[in-house]
Protein backbone atom coordinates (compact mmCIF):
# COMPACT_ATOMS: atom_id res chain seq x y z
CA UNK A 1 0.00 0.00 0.00
CA UNK A 2 1.27 3.23 -0.71
CA UNK A 3 1.30 6.03 1.87
CA UNK A 4 -0.43 8.80 1.77
CA UNK A 5 1.47 12.56 0.79
CA UNK A 6 -0.60 14.81 2.76
CA UNK A 7 2.11 17.83 2.62
CA UNK A 8 0.18 19.16 -0.94
CA UNK A 9 -1.91 21.38 -1.61
CA UNK A 10 -3.24 23.06 0.89
CA UNK A 11 -1.12 22.27 3.93
CA UNK A 12 -2.41 24.18 6.27
CA UNK A 13 -6.26 23.37 5.92
CA UNK A 14 -4.73 19.36 5.98
CA UNK A 15 -3.14 19.64 8.89
CA UNK A 16 -6.17 22.27 10.90
CA UNK A 17 -8.66 19.16 10.18
CA UNK A 18 -5.58 16.49 11.70
CA UNK A 19 -5.71 18.40 14.65
CA UNK A 20 -9.67 18.72 15.20
CA UNK A 21 -10.16 15.43 14.13
CA UNK A 22 -11.11 13.06 16.69
CA UNK A 23 -9.64 9.74 17.98
CA UNK A 24 -11.76 7.81 16.10
CA UNK A 25 -11.74 9.63 12.78
CA UNK A 26 -10.82 7.86 9.31
CA UNK A 27 -8.24 10.84 8.98
CA UNK A 28 -6.31 10.54 11.80
CA UNK A 29 -6.14 6.55 11.75
CA UNK A 30 -5.21 6.55 8.09
CA UNK A 31 -2.60 9.15 8.46
CA UNK A 32 -1.02 8.95 11.54
CA UNK A 33 -0.23 5.25 11.43
CA UNK A 34 0.29 5.58 8.04
CA UNK A 35 4.79 4.91 8.13
CA UNK A 36 6.73 7.04 5.70
CA UNK A 37 8.86 4.20 4.51
CA UNK A 38 6.84 2.73 2.43
CA UNK A 39 7.84 -0.65 2.84
CA UNK A 40 4.72 -1.60 5.55
CA UNK A 41 6.92 -1.87 8.15
CA UNK A 42 4.92 -0.49 11.32
CA UNK A 43 6.17 2.06 13.41
CA UNK A 44 4.59 -0.12 16.34
CA UNK A 45 7.50 -2.44 15.44
CA UNK A 46 10.27 -0.84 15.63
CA UNK A 47 9.90 2.10 17.88
CA UNK A 48 9.81 0.31 20.98
CA UNK A 49 13.26 -1.65 20.42
CA UNK A 50 14.56 1.74 18.81
CA UNK A 51 14.05 3.78 22.59
CA UNK A 52 14.44 0.54 24.75
CA UNK A 53 17.92 -0.03 23.29
CA UNK A 54 18.30 3.98 23.71
CA UNK A 55 17.48 4.27 27.32
CA UNK A 56 18.97 1.11 29.00
CA UNK A 57 22.91 2.54 28.99
CA UNK A 58 21.74 6.22 29.75
CA UNK A 59 19.64 4.54 32.79
CA UNK A 60 23.13 2.77 33.73
CA UNK A 61 25.35 6.08 33.67
CA UNK A 62 22.13 7.65 35.19
CA UNK A 63 21.09 5.91 38.03
CA UNK A 64 22.83 2.34 38.17
CA UNK A 65 26.63 4.09 38.09
CA UNK A 66 26.08 5.78 41.84
CA UNK A 67 25.20 1.97 42.94
CA UNK A 68 28.33 0.75 41.45
CA UNK A 69 30.26 2.85 42.96
CA UNK A 70 28.70 2.98 46.13
CA UNK A 71 29.49 -1.04 46.22
CA UNK A 72 32.74 -1.02 45.01
CA UNK A 73 33.60 0.75 48.32
CA UNK A 74 33.93 4.36 46.65
CA UNK A 75 33.87 6.94 49.39
CA UNK A 76 30.32 9.20 49.10
CA UNK A 77 32.13 12.26 47.60
CA UNK A 78 33.94 10.90 45.02
CA UNK A 79 30.85 8.66 43.99
CA UNK A 80 28.83 11.39 43.41
CA UNK A 81 31.61 13.41 41.32
CA UNK A 82 32.21 10.67 39.47
CA UNK A 83 28.95 10.78 38.38
CA UNK A 84 28.81 13.93 37.33
CA UNK A 85 31.85 13.68 35.13
CA UNK A 86 30.18 10.39 33.47
CA UNK A 87 27.63 13.17 32.35
CA UNK A 88 30.08 15.25 30.48
CA UNK A 89 29.99 13.26 27.21
CA UNK A 90 26.24 14.22 27.03
CA UNK A 91 27.33 17.90 26.74
CA UNK A 92 29.04 17.43 24.01
CA UNK A 93 25.80 16.17 21.87
CA UNK A 94 25.06 19.82 20.80
CA UNK A 95 28.59 19.92 19.27
CA UNK A 96 28.03 16.32 17.66
CA UNK A 97 24.59 17.12 16.44
CA UNK A 98 25.50 18.92 13.50
CA UNK A 99 28.63 16.46 11.62
CA UNK A 100 26.23 13.82 12.72
CA UNK A 101 23.33 15.24 10.66
CA UNK A 102 25.49 16.05 7.64
CA UNK A 103 26.84 12.71 7.51
CA UNK A 104 23.83 11.10 7.50
CA UNK A 105 23.26 7.38 7.21
CA UNK A 106 21.19 7.18 10.30
CA UNK A 107 20.54 3.52 10.12
CA UNK A 108 24.04 2.63 9.91
CA UNK A 109 25.31 5.07 12.85
CA UNK A 110 22.66 2.95 14.84
CA UNK A 111 23.70 -0.17 13.74
CA UNK A 112 27.41 0.45 14.59
CA UNK A 113 26.75 2.32 18.07
CA UNK A 114 24.48 -0.30 19.22
CA UNK A 115 26.92 -3.02 18.36
CA UNK A 116 29.54 -0.74 20.32
CA UNK A 117 27.64 -0.85 23.48
CA UNK A 118 26.79 -4.18 23.43
CA UNK A 119 30.55 -4.83 23.43
CA UNK A 120 30.89 -2.25 26.41
CA UNK A 121 28.55 -3.84 28.49
CA UNK A 122 30.08 -7.30 28.06
CA UNK A 123 33.37 -5.11 28.93
CA UNK A 124 32.06 -3.70 31.71
CA UNK A 125 30.55 -6.97 33.22
CA UNK A 126 34.55 -8.39 32.92
CA UNK A 127 35.48 -5.45 34.91
CA UNK A 128 33.90 -6.24 37.79
CA UNK A 129 35.49 -9.42 38.20
CA UNK A 130 39.21 -7.87 37.09
CA UNK A 131 42.18 -8.91 39.58
CA UNK A 132 43.36 -5.21 39.90
CA UNK A 133 42.40 -1.43 39.48
CA UNK A 134 38.92 -2.99 38.88
CA UNK A 135 37.21 0.34 39.76
CA UNK A 136 39.20 2.36 37.19
CA UNK A 137 38.02 -0.28 34.61
CA UNK A 138 34.59 0.36 35.67
CA UNK A 139 34.71 3.93 35.45
CA UNK A 140 36.53 3.88 32.09
CA UNK A 141 33.61 1.40 30.48
CA UNK A 142 30.83 3.51 31.81
CA UNK A 143 32.39 6.77 30.22
CA UNK A 144 32.79 5.36 26.86
CA UNK A 145 29.15 3.53 27.22
CA UNK A 146 28.09 7.72 28.29
CA UNK A 147 29.84 8.61 25.17
CA UNK A 148 28.22 5.92 22.82
CA UNK A 149 24.62 6.82 24.74
CA UNK A 150 24.60 10.43 23.51
CA UNK A 151 25.74 9.07 19.75
CA UNK A 152 22.86 6.44 19.65
CA UNK A 153 20.25 9.29 21.82
CA UNK A 154 21.09 11.90 18.57
CA UNK A 155 20.91 9.35 15.94
CA UNK A 156 17.73 7.39 17.05
CA UNK A 157 15.87 10.92 17.44
CA UNK A 158 16.78 11.97 13.91
CA UNK A 159 15.82 8.80 12.67
CA UNK A 160 12.82 9.21 13.77
CA UNK A 161 12.30 12.30 13.06
CA UNK A 162 13.05 11.66 9.39
CA UNK A 163 10.64 8.87 9.53
CA UNK A 164 7.52 10.76 11.13
CA UNK A 165 6.35 14.03 10.59
CA UNK A 166 5.01 16.00 13.57
CA UNK A 167 1.16 15.06 14.01
CA UNK A 168 2.68 11.54 13.65
CA UNK A 169 5.46 12.17 16.54
CA UNK A 170 2.71 13.69 18.73
CA UNK A 171 0.40 10.69 18.68
CA UNK A 172 3.35 8.03 19.55
CA UNK A 173 5.18 10.57 21.76
CA UNK A 174 3.50 9.15 24.64
CA UNK A 175 4.38 5.17 23.58
CA UNK A 176 7.83 6.32 23.05
CA UNK A 177 8.07 7.35 26.67
CA UNK A 178 6.35 4.46 27.60
CA UNK A 179 8.87 2.10 26.54
CA UNK A 180 11.75 4.54 27.35
CA UNK A 181 10.97 4.19 30.62
CA UNK A 182 10.20 0.78 31.06
CA UNK A 183 13.51 0.17 29.92
CA UNK A 184 15.00 2.57 32.63
CA UNK A 185 12.66 0.35 35.27
CA UNK A 186 14.50 -3.18 33.53
CA UNK A 187 17.51 -1.47 34.63
CA UNK A 188 17.75 0.37 37.82
CA UNK A 189 14.53 -1.73 38.99
CA UNK A 190 14.67 -5.43 38.26
CA UNK A 191 18.57 -5.20 37.86
CA UNK A 192 19.07 -3.82 40.59
CA UNK A 193 16.72 -6.63 42.21
CA UNK A 194 18.58 -9.17 40.45
CA UNK A 195 21.93 -7.85 41.90
CA UNK A 196 20.39 -8.32 45.50
CA UNK A 197 19.40 -11.74 44.91
CA UNK A 198 22.74 -12.92 43.95
CA UNK A 199 24.81 -11.52 46.23
CA UNK A 200 22.67 -13.55 48.80
CA UNK A 201 23.16 -16.42 45.94
CA UNK A 202 26.86 -16.05 46.02
CA UNK A 203 27.47 -15.03 49.91
CA UNK A 204 29.78 -17.38 50.12
CA UNK A 205 32.20 -16.36 47.39
CA UNK A 206 34.76 -14.88 47.48
CA UNK A 207 34.24 -11.64 45.31
CA UNK A 208 30.20 -11.61 46.55
CA UNK A 209 29.46 -8.24 45.48
CA UNK A 210 31.53 -7.94 42.31
CA UNK A 211 30.38 -11.29 41.08
CA UNK A 212 26.91 -10.44 41.61
CA UNK A 213 27.20 -7.09 39.31
CA UNK A 214 28.95 -8.85 36.62
CA UNK A 215 26.14 -11.53 36.07
CA UNK A 216 23.83 -8.80 35.88
CA UNK A 217 25.44 -7.12 33.65
CA UNK A 218 25.42 -10.11 31.85
CA UNK A 219 22.39 -10.60 31.66
CA UNK A 220 21.60 -7.15 30.95
CA UNK A 221 24.05 -7.45 27.97
CA UNK A 222 22.12 -10.50 26.87
CA UNK A 223 18.77 -8.37 26.87
CA UNK A 224 20.74 -5.91 24.66
CA UNK A 225 21.64 -8.00 22.04
CA UNK A 226 18.25 -9.21 21.55
CA UNK A 227 17.18 -5.33 20.85
CA UNK A 228 20.10 -5.23 18.74
CA UNK A 229 19.25 -8.04 16.72
CA UNK A 230 15.52 -6.68 16.81
CA UNK A 231 16.56 -3.38 15.42
CA UNK A 232 18.31 -5.37 12.71
CA UNK A 233 15.53 -7.19 11.35
CA UNK A 234 12.89 -4.25 11.46
CA UNK A 235 14.46 -0.98 11.12
CA UNK A 236 13.30 -0.14 7.81
CA UNK A 237 16.49 -0.34 5.24
CA UNK A 238 16.07 2.44 3.29
CA UNK A 239 17.79 5.15 5.07
CA UNK A 240 16.44 8.33 4.26
CA UNK A 241 18.58 11.87 2.98
CA UNK A 242 19.23 14.40 5.99
CA UNK A 243 19.38 17.24 3.31
CA UNK A 244 16.43 19.34 3.55
CA UNK A 245 15.69 18.64 7.52
CA UNK A 246 13.08 20.97 9.09
CA UNK A 247 14.85 21.38 12.77
CA UNK A 248 17.90 23.99 12.36
CA UNK A 249 21.07 23.34 14.41
CA UNK A 250 21.35 25.41 17.26
CA UNK A 251 24.56 25.15 20.17
CA UNK A 252 22.55 25.29 22.78
CA UNK A 253 25.60 25.46 25.76
CA UNK A 254 27.28 28.59 26.99
CA UNK A 255 30.28 28.85 25.09
CA UNK A 256 28.78 28.38 21.83
CA UNK A 257 26.40 31.05 22.36
CA UNK A 258 26.86 34.77 20.34
CA UNK A 259 28.07 37.86 22.67
CA UNK A 260 24.68 39.38 22.07
CA UNK A 261 22.64 36.42 22.71
CA UNK A 262 25.16 35.10 25.64
CA UNK A 263 23.92 37.21 28.08
CA UNK A 264 20.16 35.86 27.77
CA UNK A 265 21.71 32.04 27.68
CA UNK A 266 22.91 32.92 31.00
CA UNK A 267 20.00 34.40 32.27
CA UNK A 268 17.95 31.57 31.79
CA UNK A 269 20.65 29.14 32.51
CA UNK A 270 20.87 30.69 35.84
CA UNK A 271 17.32 30.29 36.39
CA UNK A 272 16.92 27.07 35.40
CA UNK A 273 20.04 26.41 37.69
CA UNK A 274 17.98 27.92 40.78
CA UNK A 275 15.21 26.40 39.48
CA UNK A 276 16.79 23.07 39.58
CA UNK A 277 18.70 23.64 42.54
CA UNK A 278 16.87 21.21 44.66
CA UNK A 279 16.16 18.47 42.98
CA UNK A 280 19.98 17.92 41.52
CA UNK A 281 20.97 18.05 45.23
CA UNK A 282 18.45 15.16 45.98
CA UNK A 283 19.01 13.27 42.56
CA UNK A 284 21.68 11.23 43.95
CA UNK A 285 21.74 11.88 47.86
CA UNK A 286 18.38 10.14 48.23
CA UNK A 287 20.07 7.09 47.06
CA UNK A 288 22.91 7.63 49.35
CA UNK A 289 20.33 8.01 52.34
CA UNK A 290 18.22 4.55 51.39
CA UNK A 291 21.73 2.71 50.97
CA UNK A 292 23.52 3.98 54.36
CA UNK A 293 23.45 2.16 57.49
CA UNK A 294 21.31 3.12 60.61
CA UNK A 295 24.38 4.54 62.71
CA UNK A 296 25.23 6.61 59.45
CA UNK A 297 21.81 8.28 59.87
CA UNK A 298 20.72 6.38 56.55
CA UNK A 299 17.83 3.62 56.27
CA UNK A 300 20.08 0.90 56.05
CA UNK A 301 18.24 -0.30 52.72
CA UNK A 302 19.10 -3.63 51.04
CA UNK A 303 19.37 -3.30 46.90
CA UNK A 304 16.47 -5.27 46.51
CA UNK A 305 14.48 -2.37 48.92
CA UNK A 306 15.98 0.22 46.45
CA UNK A 307 15.26 -1.34 43.51
CA UNK A 308 11.50 -1.68 44.10
CA UNK A 309 11.16 1.70 45.95
CA UNK A 310 13.49 3.76 43.32
CA UNK A 311 14.18 1.95 40.69
CA UNK A 312 10.68 0.81 40.04
CA UNK A 313 7.82 2.42 42.01
CA UNK A 314 9.67 5.71 41.60
CA UNK A 315 10.14 5.54 37.55
CA UNK A 316 6.86 4.82 37.33
CA UNK A 317 5.75 7.93 39.50
CA UNK A 318 8.51 10.12 37.58
CA UNK A 319 7.08 9.09 34.16
CA UNK A 320 3.29 9.41 35.21
CA UNK A 321 4.17 12.74 36.38
CA UNK A 322 6.63 14.07 33.59
CA UNK A 323 3.45 12.43 30.88
CA UNK A 324 0.60 14.35 32.77
CA UNK A 325 2.45 17.53 32.74
CA UNK A 326 3.34 17.13 29.11
CA UNK A 327 -0.21 16.69 28.13
CA UNK A 328 -2.12 19.30 30.58
CA UNK A 329 0.17 21.70 28.48
CA UNK A 330 -0.74 20.44 24.91
CA UNK A 331 -4.11 20.46 25.68
CA UNK A 332 -4.46 23.51 28.17
CA UNK A 333 -1.38 25.69 27.16
CA UNK A 334 1.30 27.47 29.24
CA UNK A 335 -1.76 29.35 31.49
CA UNK A 336 0.08 30.94 34.62
CA UNK A 337 -2.22 28.99 36.59
CA UNK A 338 -1.17 25.55 35.74
CA UNK A 339 2.16 26.48 35.59
CA UNK A 340 1.78 27.44 39.31
CA UNK A 341 0.41 24.25 39.98
CA UNK A 342 4.10 22.67 38.72
CA UNK A 343 5.98 25.30 40.38
CA UNK A 344 4.64 24.22 44.06
CA UNK A 345 5.42 20.44 43.78
CA UNK A 346 8.30 20.99 42.33
CA UNK A 347 9.63 22.84 45.15
CA UNK A 348 8.50 20.51 47.50
CA UNK A 349 9.90 16.99 46.43
CA UNK A 350 12.75 17.14 48.75
CA UNK A 351 10.48 17.91 51.84
CA UNK A 352 9.77 14.06 51.27
CA UNK A 353 12.69 13.33 51.98
CA UNK A 354 13.34 15.41 54.88
CA UNK A 355 10.00 13.97 56.62
CA UNK A 356 11.64 10.67 55.81
CA UNK A 357 14.86 11.84 58.34
CA UNK A 358 11.63 12.76 60.63
CA UNK A 359 9.84 10.01 60.70
CA UNK A 360 11.37 7.20 59.13
CA UNK A 361 9.15 4.61 56.67
CA UNK A 362 7.91 1.79 59.02
CA UNK A 363 7.98 -0.72 56.53
CA UNK A 364 8.53 -0.73 52.38
CA UNK A 365 5.15 0.06 51.28
CA UNK A 366 5.61 3.35 53.19
CA UNK A 367 8.95 3.46 51.14
CA UNK A 368 7.53 2.62 47.94
CA UNK A 369 4.53 5.95 49.04
CA UNK A 370 7.40 8.49 50.02
CA UNK A 371 9.83 7.64 46.72
CA UNK A 372 6.45 8.10 44.91
CA UNK A 373 5.21 11.35 45.89
CA UNK A 374 8.61 12.34 45.65
CA UNK A 375 9.14 11.37 42.38
CA UNK A 376 5.73 12.40 41.16
CA UNK A 377 5.92 15.87 42.07
CA UNK A 378 9.96 16.01 40.36
CA UNK A 379 8.27 14.38 36.86
CA UNK A 380 5.07 16.65 36.99
CA UNK A 381 7.35 19.90 37.87
CA UNK A 382 10.21 19.18 35.49
CA UNK A 383 7.71 20.33 32.41
CA UNK A 384 8.35 24.01 33.22
CA UNK A 385 11.83 23.95 32.20
CA UNK A 386 10.09 23.70 28.78
CA UNK A 387 9.07 27.14 29.04
CA UNK A 388 13.22 27.86 28.80
CA UNK A 389 13.48 25.63 25.77
CA UNK A 390 11.17 26.65 24.18
CA UNK A 391 12.03 30.40 24.55
CA UNK A 392 15.71 29.71 23.56
CA UNK A 393 15.32 26.58 21.32
CA UNK A 394 12.34 27.28 19.36
CA UNK A 395 10.76 23.81 18.50
CA UNK A 396 13.59 21.19 18.56
CA UNK A 397 11.86 19.89 21.97
CA UNK A 398 9.04 20.15 21.51
CA UNK A 399 8.44 16.48 21.42
CA UNK A 400 10.88 15.88 24.21
CA UNK A 401 8.90 14.85 27.36
CA UNK A 402 11.80 13.60 30.06
CA UNK A 403 14.04 17.08 29.94
CA UNK A 404 16.95 15.61 32.27
CA UNK A 405 18.85 14.61 28.93
CA UNK A 406 18.93 17.45 27.13
CA UNK A 407 22.15 19.05 27.48
CA UNK A 408 21.51 22.40 28.63
CA UNK A 409 19.59 20.88 31.72
CA UNK A 410 21.95 18.28 32.74
CA UNK A 411 24.55 21.53 32.30
CA UNK A 412 22.57 23.24 35.05
CA UNK A 413 22.22 20.28 37.29
CA UNK A 414 25.68 18.99 37.07
CA UNK A 415 27.17 21.23 40.07
CA UNK A 416 25.15 20.31 42.66
CA UNK A 417 24.46 16.99 41.78
CA UNK A 418 28.26 16.39 41.82
CA UNK A 419 28.66 18.06 44.98
CA UNK A 420 25.73 16.61 47.07
CA UNK A 421 27.85 13.70 48.16
CA UNK A 422 30.34 16.05 49.92
CA UNK A 423 27.43 18.11 51.52
CA UNK A 424 26.27 14.88 52.77
CA UNK A 425 29.51 13.67 54.39
CA UNK A 426 29.76 17.26 56.03
CA UNK A 427 26.50 17.77 57.19
CA UNK A 428 24.51 14.74 57.79
CA UNK A 429 21.28 13.70 56.13
CA UNK A 430 18.97 15.50 58.79
CA UNK A 431 20.73 18.68 58.21
CA UNK A 432 21.30 18.06 54.38
CA UNK A 433 17.56 17.50 53.44
CA UNK A 434 16.87 20.86 55.66
CA UNK A 435 19.37 22.78 53.72
CA UNK A 436 18.01 21.21 50.39
CA UNK A 437 13.85 21.57 51.25
CA UNK A 438 14.80 25.29 52.28
CA UNK A 439 15.99 25.58 49.55
CA UNK A 440 12.72 25.61 47.58
CA UNK A 441 12.14 29.48 48.23
CA UNK A 442 14.89 30.07 46.08
CA UNK A 443 13.52 27.79 43.21
CA UNK A 444 10.29 29.08 43.65
CA UNK A 445 11.40 32.52 42.92
CA UNK A 446 13.09 31.11 39.56
CA UNK A 447 10.07 29.66 38.66
CA UNK A 448 8.20 32.83 39.02
CA UNK A 449 10.30 34.79 37.30
CA UNK A 450 10.87 31.95 34.55
CA UNK A 451 6.56 32.43 34.30
CA UNK A 452 6.21 35.66 33.85
CA UNK A 453 8.83 36.23 31.80
CA UNK A 454 7.15 33.86 29.62
CA UNK A 455 3.79 35.49 29.66
CA UNK A 456 5.52 39.04 28.68
CA UNK A 457 6.95 37.73 25.63
CA UNK A 458 4.39 36.30 25.18
CA UNK A 459 1.72 39.08 25.38
CA UNK A 460 4.27 41.13 23.78
CA UNK A 461 4.09 38.80 20.38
Amino acid sequence: MTPPVPFRGDVYAFLKEIMNATHSSDIQKKYLQTSLDGEGVGVSLWLPSLFSAEAIPSAIITFVALLMFLQLGVKWEVSTLLCGLLTLPWMMKSWLREPLQHWGHYLAQLRFVEAVSFLLLVALAFSFTARTDSQLWVLLCLLLLCLFSAWHELVSHMYYDSRLRGPQQRFYNVARMSFSQAAVILTYGVMIVAVGSLEVFYHNRRQVIAESWSTAVYLLAGVYLLLLLWNLCCLPQNDPSPVGERRQVVKELLPAASLSHGRVVCGEAFALFLLLLPQALMFHARVLYLMASQTEGGLGCSLQEVGLAQGTVGVIAFSVGLILGHRLIDKNGKRARLLFSMLIPLGLSPSVYWLMTQYPPANLLWLCVATATAQFCFGYGLNLCSLVLRHLFGHRYESTINYLYVPLISFVMLPAMAASGWLVARLGFEHFFTLDALLAIFAWMAGWCIIYQYQDSNNCS
